[in-house]
């Protein structure tokens, strides 16, 4: 496997694995106080481990402009400083929030609200230009997702954007952004836990990047989450919506997904992978179109994902066996 990979129809070219920023934007909440980041966050380990991450190779970095209520945005900004060139930034819109509360206050589809939201972006980022603009609201209309799409062309006609893309887990939306000629990629879930070949389909047929959120599945393929063992206040898993499967409120990991993962664990560490490197393996043999993004708050956690690239995909084989354990 090469460590590049060319961001859908784009011509852009990045490297094979990015790394997401939801985690680094620190603690924000829902107006009830349901916690929506990763708990508490050192931002100048956060800065380390971009700059870290830099050097190993990695060049593609998502955010979002609600992580953390615009703080994601800002540390990645500050932490590229002088080397925003040499790394191709995507971030996201379509949430209102407080920053000062940092509280999710609600959400936006207008086109007027998306060129606001993307000038504030801009500012937080330090840069000029996003290299991949995607709507964060992943069951949006699709007919008010074409009028957005238009949008998105006038931003890439104005150079305020060099592609964009949908963050949704529904084939027929993305398949209205794919229409547009200046998108480059769908953001959807994608791990061995959880596959999904009608959108791997759709980023063939259409010559769409895949970037994979959860590519960890929220951490339960890192081998460091037992059963049942407590998450600290302020992370969303402490108290997971129901969008989020695989944890349950005040308990941790679900028993069954961790026996799922206890299943697959002799597979994935083959060839001297830890069990996330054998993860992120297995994306990257499961299709040529993807590109998974984990998430990270230390230097270690960079350098262990990033240690994935020199290992490469798994083996045909292996996506066999893995098949064979998980009874597909």
């Amino acid at each position: 496997m090469t460590n590049t990979r060319t961001l859908g129809r784009s011509g852009i070219e990045i490297s094979a694995l990015g790394f997401g920023c939801w985690a680094v934007g620190g603690e924000w909440q829902d107006p009830s106080g349901q916690p929506l980041g990763w708990g508490t966050v050192d931002d100048e380990e956060s800065v380390r481990a971009i700059r870290r991450a830099l050097d190993l190779g990695v060049t593609f970095f998502d955010t979002a402009d609600t992580y953390g209520a615009g703080h994601s945005e800002r540390v990645l900004g500050r932490a590229l400083g002088k080397r925003r060139a040499d790394v191709v930034v995507a971030t996201k819109w379509g949430n209102v929030f407080d920053a000062d509360t940092r509280t999710l206050t609600g959400s936006d589809d207008s086109p007027a609200y998306a060129r606001r939201a993307l000038t504030a972006s801009l500012r937080r980022l330090d840069t000029d230009h996003v290299d991949l603009y995607q709507l964060h609201l992943s069951d949006a209309d699709p007919e008010r997702a074409a009028e957005l799409r238009e949008a998105c062309e006038e931003f890439v006609r104005e150079g305020l954007v060099r592609a964009y893309g949908w963050s949704t887990d529904d084939p027929a939306r993305a398949a209205v952004f794919a229409e547009g000629a200046h998108c480059a990629a769908v953001q959807h879930r994608l791990n061995v836990l959880q596959d999904a070949p009608e959108m791997l389909a759709l980023c063939a047929e259409s010559g769409l990047a895949g970037i994979n959120r959860s590519p960890l599945a929220m951490g339960l393929l890192t081998g460091k989450r037992a059963a049942g063992q407590p998450l600290e206040t302020g992370d969303i898993r402490s108290a997971p919506p129901a969008w989020l499967p695989g944890f349950a409120s005040g308990r941790g990991a679900d028993p069954e997904w961790t026996r799922q993962v206890d299943a697959l664990r002799q597979i994935l560490t083959s060839d001297g992978r830890t069990l996330a490197q054998g993860s992120l393996a297995w994306i990257w043999a499961r299709a040529a179109c993807t590109v998974p993004i984990p998430g990270f708050r230390t230097v270690a956690q960079a350098e262990e994902n990033a240690g994935a690239l020199a290992k490469g995909p798994l083996t045909a084989g292996q996506l066999a066996e893995i098949d064979v354990v998980l009874g597909r």
